[in-house]
């Protein structure tokens, strides 16, 4: 085969990942069509790329997109396009990781700022968990930085695993959701506290209408079936209309009116709306301009969607 036909691996990757999306062959529903919304923005095979758990777009650099990925791995930032190829990688120092799992971007005061989320708490054995606000750097550049403010804080009624945090800087609040619980509870912290004692989550409320696990699923692999409803990862609009939470399977999108607060948005049935072909599905923000969704999952190679709300 002469060289100049062989498909590059960007090429080859798309290939598979369209024969997925034409159908999964494991028994779940047909997966959501990109004509239908969700469509395919790009491909992230770099392998420092393989285990991303946050992402969220940058409020300082147009087209980029911010993503950390899971315990295990050094404290890092990574700066991707928006067809999945790095472009900067950031060492955070000043702090340890222990398993960060959500990444929010926000502006408060004129300054751009990411919220990284170590929250993860698969065994329910974390006394305390962490927030760390890290502002963005001018430059996209390989470089080092450190929190511009942390958040120590617990639970107020013992542990929970939480991999969806979101944040209202107009209102001056964290979002956390948990995942394992059902219904998810909507929790909420200052975004800045006034000390730096540990702060205890507020309970909002509870998120109404996350599907149910689907009969046959749960029939054939009943713990499957309730991991695939468990909330993964979450986001508030630029024009903080929405929050958007995802499951492994599902986007929901949860409208609020001026009139109300989040609490009052989430315990109405949200737009339900099912997700592409995406394994492990973990990570999902908005665009800088509320106008679109991004999603991707913890794998390479990954689709990296975009998804009209």
């Amino acid at each position: 085969m002469p060289l100049a036909s062989v498909p590059p691996p960007r090429l080859l990757a798309a290939a598979l990942i369209a024969a997925a999306l034409a159908g999964c062959g494991d028994g779940r529903p047909e997966p959501r069509p990109p004509e239908q919304g969700a469509h395919l923005a790009g491909l992230m095979l770099d392998p420092q790329l393989g285990e991303i758990s946050g992402l969220a777009a940058s409020r300082r650099h147009r087209g980029v997109l911010w993503m950390h990925d899971d315990g295990g791995n050094p404290a890092r930032l990574f700066a991707v396009d928006a067809h999945g190829d790095r472009l900067a990688t950031l060492r955070v120092e000043g702090l340890s990781k222990t398993d960060w799992e959500d990444l929010a971007a926000f502006e408060l005061d004129g300054r751009a700022y990411l919220l990284i989320a170590d929250t993860g708490d698969n065994g329910g054995l974390r006394r305390t968990l962490q927030l760390h606000a890290i502002e963005e750097p001018r430059r996209l550049e390989n470089a080092r930085v450190r929190p511009a403010w942390s958040i120590a804080f617990r639970w107020p009624d013992g542990a929970r695993d939480c991999e969806a945090v979101a944040v209202d800087a107009a209102a001056g609040q964290v979002l956390l959701i948990s995942k394992k619980r059902r219904p998810p509870e909507l929790f909420a912290l200052p975004l800045r506290p006034a000390d730096r004692s540990v702060q205890t989550a507020a309970l909002l409320g509870h998120l109404a209408g996350v599907p149910e696990p689907d009969a046959g699923t749960l029939r054939r692999n009943p713990q499957r079936a309730r991991t695939q409803v468990q909330i993964t990862a979450a986001d508030v609009s630029p024009d903080r209309r929405v929050l958007a939470a995802m499951t492994y399977r599902h986007l929901l999108l949860y409208p609020r009116r001026p009139d109300q607060d989040w609490a009052a948005a989430v315990a109405v049935p949200p737009q339900v709306r099912p997700l592409p072909w995406l394994p492990q599905a973990e990570a999902l923000g908005w665009s800088a301009d509320g106008r679109e969704l991004y999603a991707t999952g913890e794998f390479v190679p990954a689709p990296l969607y975009r998804i009209d709300p």
